[in-house]
């Protein structure tokens, strides 16, 4: 008798999907304080990525977030923010748009390779490595409950809001 494996796949851009397990991490936030999602246990979290500090779209999505901060927390859930900028970084970011949630440093990649969302892009047929703009939003049992990949800016925080509620 054969026994068939189902073949495993090593490509970083297959990340958790609904059901799975959130990949914990230990990151620094912007005050250089470690954080890790078990801190986070018992609350649903939106776990954001996004590509850099300071940059319109990410900006645009960072205030979005901000300005309806009231309606998360009142769905009973956190939001961090993850990319691969620096701690300095965030901090000048946070401070020039009054960021009211942590921002997450991730620059060795490796929580943005376990989630998936490092990944190659391609700008005016010129290819690289960079962050796919892509929202988690995990239970308060560590699964993730919803992906929301390849995010458009515009409307996602209303996408987002309609999910916790589900």
């Amino acid at each position: 008798m054969a026994i068939t494996k189902k073949p495993i796949s090593l490509k970083s851009s297959e990340g958790p999907q609904p059901g799975d397990a959130a990949p914990d991490f230990s990151l620094r936030d912007d005050a250089a304080k470690s954080r890790s999602l078990k801190e986070f246990k018992g609350k649903k979290v939106v776990l954001y990525f996004y590509p850099k500090d300071m940059t319109s779209g990410c900006t645009q999505q960072a205030c979005d977030f901000r300005d309806n901060m009231n309606r998360v927390a009142a769905s009973g859930a956190v939001v961090l923010g993850v990319s691969a900028d620096s701690v300095e970084s965030h901090v000048k970011f946070k401070e020039k748009q009054g960021l009211n949630f942590p921002l997450l440093s991730d620059p060795e990649k490796k929580v943005l390779n376990a989630y998936g969302v490092w990944q190659q892009k391609s700008l005016y047929g010129r290819k690289f490595m960079g962050i796919v703009r892509t929202t988690f939003i995990i239970d308060g049992k560590g699964k993730i409950a919803k992906v929301f990949p390849k995010v458009k800016v515009a409307g996602h925080v209303d996408e987002v809001l309609a999910a916790l509620k589900d």
